[in-house]
């Protein structure tokens, strides 16, 4: 297992989770949110850095929330979502 420092953009934490293998830029995880239920992040870069013992290379990765898998409250963009949506009629005409 491989130990990898995991910064999230989404919620400005850092978290340690052990890997099979590094995910490259582009993948999918899974990760569990803060109130407990689990969404999907992209990998946005991968980089690794030596490690302060020895010849070792540590992997770090920066992830993001997957768009559409949520809006946040804290999300600069997510008046944008609702100006987007408003543009459709609504069933039964209404708007």
């Amino acid at each position: 297992m491989i130990e990898i420092e995991v910064q999230n953009e989404t919620h400005q934490t850092q978290a340690r989770i052990r890997f099979a293998a590094v995910p490259r830029i582009g993948e999918g995880l899974r990760l569990r949110e803060p109130d407990g239920m689990w969404a999907s992040y992209d990998v946005l870069d991968v980089w690794y850095q030596k490690a302060e013992f020895g010849d070792v290379w540590m992997p770090y990765l920066h992830v993001r929330m997957t768009p559409g898998e949520g809006v946040l409250p804290e999300d600069p963009y997510a008046e944008d979502y609702g100006e987007y949506d408003a543009g459709y009629a609504a069933i039964g005409g209404g708007r």
